[in-house]
């Protein structure tokens, strides 16, 4: 009996070599439709149509094609059960070895802004997905095969014999993955549009459909497995240069250090982050990316050691300077210059990133978290800061630089885990204080790091001061001016500390916690 393959495919790369190398080398006869059957029959080949197969002509503009007996009798039957033996021989089904189909393209559809309703609905494909699961069902008898990806590894196993059960098995795994992604494509959209009509107050289920990018080394610890699963936007839209692939680790500290250094606007000049353990160590904005870097670097060249850093314009030949002598983990600006890459490809380790500066703005605003048993979902803390909202609560309002410092120092602290507290003066940071279980702790640790440099400083906290103790220690220490959300019952506690001091007191009515 001739071995039967059955190609239906939306997506035609790599059909006609796939469907010679059936014909010729392996001896399958093909069973074809539409599209497929012109396409194969273009290319000289011998094809039956799947009308001819059965019997049946396509229907109702094509909608019915393959929804038949002589189909899917033909996928599902069993060799080894008697039964199904009779009822093919009853009915004159030959089996079928080997199904190849993919699907209409409902999300290259719905990605077009003029799409209609109707145009969307055409495209959900009914016989297709029948036709996948059926052969994912049957995986003891039949292969099937729902992606040009994966043409070549079984034409591969024909090669050397009989398809191994094994590999089947993966195939029916990636059909299934595959049916179930289209149908959370379809299902999604029917809900976007549905909550555009008014017809859903909101979701009620968190879908999510990511491709594995990458399998980690380990986790955060070499005991942990771990993956990276991406779409092609934020860091899926990344360009590795050089250095070995990325950890777990580097991938959240290379996250925050992104969304630290997009507090500084590209058009509003340089800026550079050192990041360490997702904290940032050193902040610093410049005349130029070799500036901007230096100091960042500078503000605490201890931590920076081993540290992530990123940049709002491009890695050039003068910002290498500052690297020399310097481990690093990774460096991410939006461009590298070729004789950057020239001079840092020493560093064989270092992995260096170009991520394109509209790739944060092209990814989801949804922030995932997992709790045991479930998910945490918020969005993104991206909303921008609003000097002219500002209040000045003190006697002493803060001058021109010092309201300047205290711009730059709380596009810092929101960066930092909660209880924050930064130090910074003239566009670098010079002490951060991260994740004490107080805020007065927090400050020591700042003020500390900032060391002679602090007098005349300022000083930013990512929350409110539920005593006065951070503001005096503040003042004691040399520090000018403050910024903080305010909303304690007790600011006017902090607030006459202030005053009494001489420190001018910013209140931004807004907190940001990082957790």
């Amino acid at each position: 009996m001739a071995r039967l393959a059955l190609l239906s495919v939306s997506n035609k790369e790599g059909l006609e070599p796939l469907a010679r190398a059936l014909v010729e080398q392996h001896g399958f006869q093909l069973l074809s439709s539409g599209g497929t059957a012109q396409c194969i029959a273009d290319a000289g080949l011998p094809v039956t149509k799947v009308a001819e197969h059965t019997g049946a002509p396509e229907i109702l503009g094509g909608r019915v094609k393959t929804l038949h007996p002589r189909v899917h009798g033909g996928i599902l039957a069993r060799p080894s059960e008697a039964a199904d033996q009779a009822d093919l021989e009853a009915q004159q089904i030959p089996p079928i070895e080997l199904v190849v189909v993919n699907l209409y393209p409902f999300e290259a559809t719905i990605a077009k802004s003029d799409v209609r309703w109707e145009e969307a609905i055409e495209k959900i494909d009914i016989g297709g997905p029948a036709m996948v699961r059926a052969a994912a069902k049957n995986h003891a008898h039949v292969s099937v095969l729902t992606s040009p990806t994966q043409y070549e590894r079984l034409l591969e196993a024909l090669a050397a014999g009989p398809i191994p059960l094994a590999l089947r098995k993966q195939l029916a795994l990636e059909a299934f993955q595959h049916t179930a992604s289209y149908d959370r494509a379809i299902s999604r959209w029917l809900e976007q549009q549905l909550q555009g009509d008014g017809g859903a107050d909101q979701a009620t289920a968190l879908k999510l459909e990511l491709p594995l990018r990458q399998s980690l080394r380990y986790g955060e610890n070499p005991h942990q497995s771990a993956g990276w699963f991406s779409s092609n936007q934020g860091w899926g839209a990344a360009r590795q240069l050089q250095g070995k692939e990325l950890s777990y680790n580097n991938l959240l500290d290379l996250d925050a250090a992104q969304a630290a250094v997009e507090r500084f606007p590209a058009a509003d000049g340089p800026a550079a982050v050192v990041i360490k353990h997702t904290n940032p160590c050193g902040v610093a904005t410049g005349s130029n990316s070799a500036d901007a870097l230096a100091r960042a670097i500078a503000a605490d060249p201890v931590s920076a050691f081993g540290g992530i850093v990123a940049l709002n314009h491009p890695l050039d030949e003068a910002a290498c300077a500052s690297l020399e002598g310097l481990f690093l983990e990774c460096i991410v600006a939006p461009e590298i210059t070729s004789k950057a890459r020239e001079l840092l490809s020493a560093k064989k380790n270092l992995r260096l990133l170009e991520l394109p500066s509209t790739a944060s703005a092209q990814a989801s605003n949804q922030q995932l978290r997992s709790v045991l048993g479930g998910v945490l979902m918020q969005e993104r803390d991206q909303i921008g800061d609003a000097p002219e909202d500002w209040q000045v609560a003190t006697e002493r309002h803060p001058d021109s630089e010092e309201m300047q410092d205290l711009r730059f120092a709380w596009r810092v602290v929101r960066h930092v885990r909660s209880n924050a507290i930064v130090v910074a003066k003239a566009g670098q940071s010079l002490g951060v204080g991260a994740g004490q279980m107080n805020r007065v702790g927090s400050a020591e640790i700042a003020l500390a790091a900032a060391g002679e440099n602090v007098n005349g400083a300022v000083l930013a906290s990512d929350g409110f001061f539920p005593f006065d103790d951070t503001v005096k220690l503040a003042a004691s220490r040399g520090i000018r001016a403050v910024i903080q959300p305010g909303g304690s019952k007790r600011d006017a506690d902090s607030i006459a500390a202030c005053n009494a001091a001489g420190v001018a007191m910013v209140l931004t009515g807004r907190r940001h916690f990082l957790h």
